[in-house]
């Protein structure tokens, strides 16, 4: 697959490959993006909990490019589950952001222990699309069986799901059953930065030399690889950088095709272990916090 855009389950088109800004800090996001936006990017991936939505719609406003070419993805946060929360959360964002619409508003994490508040503020997003304040909605790190109670108790299939997935760690039933519904996968750390072993030791994908090889054998560097063979298995991939030779490095991912062997040798080096929190052992408690008014 080599397309340089996917289409969501409405129609909407969405770049293969995104830019970012989880961990950026508000101070560096602007010129981040405007990087991002210059070397091409067309899809910028934020959130409320990353405290920096204010920053990626300055960075809008700075650009050259004009806001119809550029996907604006944001999420939101656990704290404003439940219908009204979520309705006014969506306020919030598009405040910070400085814009009318949101192409792609999901849902960060599934709450599992609340899941009543998980369905509210879903319902929520349904209003949104529906009223064209957002352009299709979603959901993150939602595992099977969140998926299929959302499914389950609500009108509109998510256009997308955000996970964790990488060479080390593929969660190929989930992704089955996103494909079975319809449902983008969309790959946060889809490079796997520091990741973790059965054993409890770490390592970086970058290293490793099953990558490395393949790498070798097209000119390209690990990163771009992993790149590709996410976009080749039909996943968008949201890659992250604050260093321009890097913002660059991750977009030039469409000029070489990696064979069904090499796909499969990188299939090969899951490890089933998880590098972020559990979804299950999400709650308010223990990760909750206030988002700003503005």
């Amino acid at each position: 697959m080599s397309s340089t855009s996917f289409t969501l389950n409405n129609g909407v088109q969405i770049p293969s490959v995104g830019f970012g800004v989880f961990q950026t800090p508000p101070d560096e996001t602007v010129t981040a993006v405007q990087t991002a936006l210059e070397v091409g990017y067309r899809h910028i991936d934020t959130a409320a909990a990353y405290g920096n939505e204010r920053q990626v719609g300055e960075a809008l406003r700075r650009s050259d490019v004009d806001r119809s070419e550029v996907f604006v993805e944001t999420k939101i946060w656990i704290s404003d589950y439940g219908y009204d929360e979520t309705l006014h959360a969506f306020d919030k964002s598009a405040g910070k952001l400085g814009l009318d619409q949101v192409d792609l508003l999901i849902l960060h994490q599934p709450l599992p222990g609340e899941f009543e508040l998980t369905i509210g503020a879903y319902k929520a997003l349904e209003k949104l699309v529906a009223a064209g304040d957002v352009r299709a909605i979603g959901v993150s790190n939602f595992m099977p069986e969140h998926l299929t109670r959302l499914l389950a108790e609500t009108t509109v299939v998510p256009a997308v799901n955000q996970i964790e997935v990488h060479p080390y760690f593929r969660q190929s039933q989930l992704l089955d059953l996103d494909a079975e519904h319809g449902i983008l996968s969309q790959a946060w750390s889809p490079i796997g930065g520091i990741t973790f072993y059965r054993d409890g030791s770490h390592g970086s994908t970058l290293q490793d030399p099953t990558i490395g090889k393949i790498a070798a054998a097209h000119g390209k560097t690990p990163a771009q690889v992993m790149l590709r063979w996410h976009i080749q298995q039909g996943r968008q991939v949201i890659p992250k950088s604050v260093t321009p030779s890097r913002i660059r490095e991750n977009f030039d991912v469409f000029g070489f095709e990696l064979t069904g062997e090499q796909q499969a040798a990188i299939d090969a080096l899951d490890t089933g272990v998880r590098g972020g929190p559990e979804p299950a052992d999400i709650t308010r408690a223990n990760f909750g916090r206030e988002i700003p008014e503005a």
